[in-house]
């Protein structure tokens, strides 16, 4: 998506070459040692109660229980050495909340990270989640669950009390018998080392042992607008602590927009974020998220060309919106550089361009809008300036000695897919995927249409969904999307990780802990109970 104007993005309905084009209005927003399952268990007067650990992880074992009162609190931890997950659910066995707060406290150094489903804070061993305003209301024998990441040096006791709404849970009593049924969302993955380099073996990508990897994780939007906005590099932090709220979320990739002006030191981006500072803070991203274990997807964004017709969202040449295609005259030496800047590292993944969308500028037939799309140049006619293909720009990044997983999205804002099998460039690697963009608000937007544009496409090369969301502020398209995905071992990445408005955007978050919107907390929950 691009940076939000409060315009229409026209979102053209695949078309036989002898008929006019349809298409339907498109909102753009912003753009961007203890062992492993140590389960304790208390009945309290008021509290928590977290499920077990979840499946193959560790052992259960129960460490104390209390007489039972008017709620059930059970605590869990997945523990990797230097961290853990700590994951509580609170059970209501009393009269109904309309808020709570839990209290609790460690006896050895640890330290609070980034928390979910509800409002974190430490201070000195003490540990205090209130509730959010959408899960502070718990019927009786209802439960909801919190969990948070800390990091610890020492020893990892568990904490030995709990309280919720200034309740202590008693001592007496014998020890309970701990849950059974695994939580329906598991805790975090605790760090798993780098990020695994990447191969296309048929229609998966595959790690260097030949394993399957799905990619589903985020968008972190902010690098393909702020430098052409005089709003330095990035638009939040990215820093560990923001990329371990993501890890926090089961993510396993995030997708970072680019600014072609930025990168390449144009005179239009803003002085102090570009050229080599842009490339060195890019650099550095790419090198952080990879360190966590987080798949970098690198994507050009914002391009240059001056495109003034249908569907334009900026009335320059310099990249300062989103463009019908990339432009030959520069879309070619940044993929040069950028190639040959992380070449090196498999574990990086190049998407070519955004969101072309030549079906939508009302000077070429659908047929002819595919041409274009793959080759550049003459295929594209009453374009205002010259465009680079996607078999351009595959040339360039192998040009360059990359043998990268190389994204090429479709038609339409990539959301068409029709004609991307008898389009596809030639890639001497073979390491091509096809990218798709997916929002309620798109034509290609249920089920029998991707049934018939995406499943045969997805049956041929890997499929990466490269933004999923919807603009309702609520998660029911997301949850349909990425089930049918989810089914057809596709690839997804949720737009966006940033803290605007989901109303008048998909945003995920509402801060840079990792809180969710209502919308975000739709793909946090589905990554965390589903494995990638």
């Amino acid at each position: 998506m691009s940076h939000f104007t409060s315009r229409l993005r026209r979102a053209a309905r695949p078309r036989p070459p002898d008929r006019v084009p349809r298409s339907d209005g498109r909102l753009r927003d912003s753009r961007g040692g203890v062992p492993s399952g140590r389960l304790l268990a208390w009945s309290a007067a008021a509290a928590v109660c977290l499920g077990a650990a979840w499946g193959g992880v560790g052992v259960v074992a129960p460490v104390g229980a209390h007489a039972a009162s008017s709620c059930q609190v059970a605590y869990a931890e997945n523990d990797w050495g230097t961290g853990f997950t700590a994951t509580v659910t609170l059970t209501d066995r009393g009269a109904a909340w309309s808020g709570w707060k839990l209290e609790f406290a460690f006896s050895g150094d640890q330290r609070l990270g980034n928390g979910w489903n509800g409002r974190w804070s430490q201070s000195g061993r003490t540990v205090t989640v209130v509730n959010e305003s959408w899960n502070g209301n718990v019927a009786s024998g209802a439960s909801v669950q919190v969990g948070a990441n800390f990091g610890y040096s020492g020893a990892n006791t568990g904490p030995s009390a709990f309280s919720v709404n200034g309740v202590a849970c008693d001592t007496p009593g014998g020890p309970t018998t701990p849950p059974t049924t695994p939580p329906t969302t598991p805790p975090t993955t605790p760090p798993a080392g780098a990020a695994p380099s990447l191969k296309v073996s048929g229609n998966r990508l595959v790690d260097a042992s030949g394993a399957t990897v799905r990619l589903r994780g985020v968008n972190r939007s902010g690098g393909e607008f702020s430098c052409m906005q005089q709003k330095g590099m990035w638009d939040g932090p990215m820093d560990a602590a923001s990329v371990e709220a993501i890890r926090g979320w089961n993510a396993n990739a995030v997708r970072v927009p680019l600014n072609e002006d930025c990168w390449l030191g144009l005179p239009d981006a803003d002085a102090g974020a570009r050229g080599a500072a842009y490339q060195a803070a890019v650099k550095d991203y790419v090198a952080l998220l990879v360190q966590h274990g987080l798949t970098p997807v690198l994507d050009l964004h914002w391009s240059n060309g001056l495109w003034a017709g249908s569907d334009s969202h900026c009335q320059t040449a310099d990249a300062k919106c989103q463009k019908p295609m990339p432009d030959a005259q520069y879309a070619v030496p940044f993929w040069t550089q950028v190639a040959g800047a992380f070449k090196d590292d498999p574990a990086v993944v190049f998407d070519l361009f955004n969101e072309p969308y030549p079906n939508n500028l009302q000077v070429m037939d659908y047929a002819q809008s595919w041409k274009c799309w793959r080759d550049g140049g003459a295929a594209c006619p009453g374009l205002t300036y010259r465009a680079a293909g996607m078999q351009t720009l595959v040339d360039a990044v192998r040009g360059a000695g990359a043998a990268n997983v190389i994204l090429a999205g479709g038609d339409s804002y990539s959301n068409d897919l029709s004609g991307w099998l008898a389009n596809e460039p030639d890639d001497p690697s073979g390491n091509l995927a096809a990218a798709w963009h997916s929002y309620n608000f798109n034509w290609c937007a249920s089920t029998s249409c991707w049934d018939q544009q995406l499943g045969p496409v997805a049956a041929r090369v890997p499929l990466v969904a490269g933004e999923i969301g919807e603009n309702d502020c609520a998660h029911g398209y997301l949850d349909q999307v990425t089930g049918w995905l989810d089914a057809h071992g596709a690839s997804y990445l949720g737009w966006t990780w940033n803290t605007w408005d989901c109303s008048s955007g998909p945003s995920l978050i509402s801060a840079y802990d990792g809180t969710p919107t209502a919308f975000g907390a739709g793909l946090r929950d589905h990554l965390r109970a589903t494995a990638p």
